[in-house]
């Protein structure tokens, strides 16, 4: 399984960690991914999602979670 959040579509991005000295080396950040169930208002259907706290926190201001 991807970590990708299948709302906002955030994935893993890279970057570079940083020493003291300035030396760089790569390094990957990962999206703070929840598994969650969100029922469908229209259809009643409940389905199982792996979201971000973003969208977790989205969908809980538009009371759909």
């Amino acid at each position: 399984m991807s970590r990708v959040c299948q709302l906002t579509g955030k994935r893993t991005a890279v970057g570079n960690n940083v020493s003291h000295s300035v030396r760089r080396t790569k390094r990957k950040f990962y999206p703070n991914l929840f598994w969650r169930n969100v029922k469908d208002p229209a259809t009643g259907v409940t389905f199982r999602v792996r979201l971000s706290a973003t969208a977790i926190k989205t969908l809980k201001k538009k009371s759909i979670l």
